[in-house]
C-alpha cells in the first residue's frame, strides 16, 4: 500500500482532533472493535486512498476470511467484514507533541476532583472517544479513575502537561492581588511570565512579596536578591517505575526541588500524593526555605515527592516504589547536601524503606533522614514536634492577650500525625477540640475529644476505616459527608490537612463561627481570597513558617551527632521545643515591629516571619556573591 497515503490519512485524523503532528515515529498496533473510535469507522476503510488489486489476493481472502499478511506492504482489506479489526496508528513522541498543551484538565464532578480529557471532555469509563484507540478501556474490573489513568491518551496528556513550556491551566485562574509598589509588582510579574502555569508557586510568591513590600521599598538591592531566590538551585524530575503485586508495571513521576542552600544543606519533606506536581514541589520548597531560615538552626530549603498514591497499596508495593524512587534521588542526598523528612503520604514505614535503599546505594549509615524510629536514628518525640509546636505557638499568642487555651473550643482539620498531636496537646492545656476531618468529610464531637477517644481515632485510621465509624461508638458525635469543619463554632482553628483547604466561603464561615485565631498547621492552607476575608475580620493568623517550626527544631536535634547518642526524655524535649518556639515567635514579632507593623495587627506575625526569614537569607546570599 502507498505509505504516503497512509501518512496523509493519519495527519488528517490528527487535525480533526486538533493535534499538531510534525513528524511520524514508531508504529504500534492497537486492537479496537468496529465503531469504537469513530461512528463512521465501521463503514470506512482503515487506510484511505486508492490502491491497486494484487494478484491472487481475492483467493487468499476467500480462504482466510481476514486481511492478508504479505511482505513489502502488499496487503489489502478483505471484502468480508471481520469480527475484530486492527488499526495501525503512529506513536508521536513527547517533543513532537509539545504544542499540544490542552490534553487534560482538572474539574470537580459531584464534589470530587476528576481528571478530564480535553478531547472527549469525559473521565473514567466514559472516556471512550480516544482518537488512538480505546486501549485501557476494556478491563471493567478496574475503577473508573484507574481505567482512565491507564488509557494511552491520558498517559500522554500527563507527560505533555509537564513537558510543554507553553502550558495553560484550564479553569484554574491565578488570583493576583494588587501590590502597593510597582517594584514589588515587577517581581510577581516576572514570576508569572516565567511560570504562568504553576498556580501554587505563584500564590506563595505573591504572599511573600506582599509581606516584603516595605523591605523592598527601603532597599532596592533586595529586588535582585528576591529574583535570584525565586529560582531554585536545582529541580529534579524523574521517572519512577515500579511493579505491583500482580506483576504489572506502573510508572510514576518523582520530584525533588533543592530551593536554596545559602544557609546550609537543604532540608524538606517528601510527599506521596496523586496531586503532587512540580508547582507544588516548588511552593513547598520555597516555604520550607523561609521556615528553615526563621528557625534557630539554619538550613537550606527543599521539597519533593511523587504522584504515587500509597493508599490501598500493600507493604510490598510501597517498598518497591520507595526503592525505585531512591535509585534515582540518592545521589543528590546526604548530610551535607539534602536532608529529606516526612510529609503527606510518607510516614515511618516509607522513610524506613527509603533510608534502607539509600544506605545500600550510598554504602554508609548516615543520619541524614529525619523522622525514622528511635532505635536507629533520632529523637523519640520527632513525630510529635510539629503538632506540639503549633499548640505552644497558640499559647504564646494567647499569653500576650492575657488569655489561655483552657476552655477554648478548637476546630482541627485533618486526621494525620500533625492533627492527632495537636489534639493531644490541646487536651493537655485544657482546651476542647471538637473536630477532625478526612478527604470525605469531617467528624464533630460536641463533648470534645479526650485521650481515650484519640486512641480510638488512631485505631480507625490505622485500619484504614472511615471516620464515620467513630459515631457508631460515640452517639453524640456526627460525621458530615463532603463538608468541612469551618462551620462549627470555635475560638481557635488549626487547619492541618493540605494547601488551600480554606477558600473564601470557608473563611466567611470561620468568621461567622466566632474564630479569632487561625494557627496554620499545613503549609499555605488559605487561598488569597480567604486571607483577605480573615484580615478584614481581624482574625489573627499564625503562619505555618513560624508556628510549624517545631519539626525543623526536632529535625536539627536529630541530626546533631551529640544528640543522637542520647535519648531525650519527653520533658527535656518539650522544654527545648517550647524555648525554640518562643524565640521564633519573638523573632517574627520583632521584625514586624521594626518595619512599622503594630503588634496587635492580624498581619504582624505573617509579615514579621517572612521579613525575618528573608533578611537572613538575603544577608547570606549577599556575602556569598552571585552564585
Amino acid at each position: 500500500m502507498n505509505s504516503t497515503m497512509d501518512d496523509m490519512n493519519l495527519i488528517q485524523q490528527a487535525q480533526r482532533h486538533h493535534l499538531v503532528v510534525r513528524e511520524l515515529g514508531e508504529e504500534i498496533d492497537l486492537e479496537i472493535g468496529p465503531g469504537d473510535d469513530d461512528p463512521s469507522f465501521a463503514n470506512t476503510p482503515l487506510m484511505g486512498g486508492p490502491h491497486e488489486p494484487i494478484a491472487n489476493e481475492h483467493d487468499d481472502t476467500k480462504q482466510m476470511g481476514m486481511v492478508s499478511q504479505l511482505p513489502n506492504d502488499d496487503q489489502d482489506m478483505s471484502k468480508t467484514k471481520p469480527a475484530k479489526r486492527k488499526k495501525k496508528v503512529v506513536k508521536r513522541w513527547r517533543e513532537e507533541w509539545a504544542d499540544t498543551y490542552k490534553w487534560a484538565y482538572v474539574d470537580v464532578k459531584e464534589g470530587t476532583p476528576r481528571i478530564f480529557c480535553s478531547i472527549c471532555r469525559e473521565y473514567g469509563r466514559k472516556h471512550r472517544r480516544n482518537p488512538y484507540g480505546n486501549e485501557g478501556s476494556r478491563n471493567m474490573q478496574m475503577s473508573a479513575l484507574e481505567e482512565h489513568n491507564n488509557s494511552l491518551l491520558h498517559k500522554e496528556a500527563l507527560r505533555l502537561q509537564m513537558a510543554s513550556k507553553d502550558k495553560i491551566i484550564v479553569d484554574k485562574p491565578v488570583y493576583v492581588k494588587a501590590l502597593m509598589s510597582k517594584t514589588a509588582g515587577s517581581i510577581v510579574e516576572a514570576a508569572l511570565k516565567r511560570d504562568p502555569h504553576e498556580v501554587e508557586f505563584i500564590q506563595s510568591v505573591q504572599e511573600a512579596v506582599h509581606a516584603l513590600e516595605r523591605v523592598i521599598a527601603k532597599n532596592s538591592h533586595y529586588v535582585n536578591i528576591m529574583e535570584r531566590l525565586l529560582e531554585p538551585d536545582r529541580m529534579i524530575v524523574f521517572r519512577v517505575p515500579w511493579v505491583d503485586d500482580r506483576g504489572e508495571t506502573h510508572v510514576s513521576r518523582g520530584f525533588r526541588v533543592q530551593f536554596n542552600q545559602a544557609l546550609g544543606p537543604c532540608g524538606g519533606g517528601i510527599r506521596f500524593h496523586p496531586s503532587m506536581n512540580l508547582s507544588i514541589a516548588k511552593f513547598l520548597g520555597f516555604e520550607q526555605t523561609l521556615k528553615n531560615a526563621l528557625s534557630l538552626y539554619k538550613l537550606g530549603g527543599a521539597a519533593g515527592g511523587s504522584d504515587f498514591d500509597p493508599k490501598g497499596k500493600s507493604d510490598n508495593e510501597i517498598m518497591h516504589f520507595c526503592q525505585s524512587f531512591m535509585n534515582e534521588i540518592y545521589r543528590y542526598l546526604g548530610p551535607d547536601k539534602d536532608l529529606p523528612s516526612e510529609e503527606i503520604g510518607v510516614g515511618t514505614r516509607e522513610m524506613g524503606y527509603l533510608f534502607g535503599q539509600y544506605r545500600r546505594l550510598a554504602g554508609h549509615f548516615q543520619g541524614s533522614f529525619t523522622g525514622p524510629r528511635i532505635f536507629w536514628s533520632g529523637s523519640s518525640l520527632r513525630t510529635e514536634a510539629t503538632g506540639y509546636g503549633l499548640v505552644f505557638f497558640a499559647q504564646l499568642i494567647l499569653a500576650d492577650m492575657n488569655k489561655e487555651l483552657k476552655g477554648l473550643r478548637c476546630v482541627v482539620s485533618g486526621s494525620g500525625k500533625i492533627a492527632m498531636h495537636v489534639l493531644e496537646k490541646l487536651i493537655a492545656y485544657g482546651a476542647v477540640p471538637v473536630t477532625v476531618s478526612d478527604s470525605k468529610g469531617y467528624l464533630v464531637d460536641e463533648d470534645g475529644f479526650d485521650y481515650m477517644k484519640i486512641t480510638f481515632l488512631r485505631d480507625i485510621k490505622s485500619q484504614q476505616r472511615s471516620l464515620r465509624d467513630y459515631s457508631k461508638t460515640y452517639t453524640r458525635s456526627k460525621y458530615y459527608d463532603e463538608a468541612k469543619p469551618w462551620t462549627e463554632r470555635c475560638d481557635v482553628a488549626f487547619p492541618c490537612a493540605s494547601q488551600n483547604e480554606i477558600d473564601q466561603s470557608d473563611a466567611i464561615n470561620l468568621v461567622n463561627s466566632g474564630c479569632r485565631i487561625l494557627v496554620e498547621g499545613s503549609t499555605m492552607p488559605c487561598t488569597r481570597e480567604a486571607v483577605d476575608v480573615l484580615r478584614k475580620a481581624n482574625v489573627l493568623i499564625a503562619p505555618a513558617m513560624a508556628a510549624g517550626a517545631g519539626g525543623v527544631v526536632a529535625g536539627e536535634l536529630e541530626l546533631n551527632h551529640e544528640c543522637n547518642l542520647m535519648h531525650w526524655s519527653p520533658e527535656d524535649f518539650e522544654s527545648k521545643l517550647q524555648e525554640a518556639m518562643k524565640q521564633t515567635y519573638q523573632r517574627a514579632l520583632k521584625a514586624a515591629i521594626d518595619f512599622g507593623y503594630q503588634k496587635e495587627s492580624p498581619d504582624a506575625l505573617v509579615y514579621g516571619a517572612v521579613i525575618s526569614a528573608f533578611l537572613t537569607i538575603a544577608q547570606a546570599m549577599t556575602d556569598q556573591g552571585c552564585v
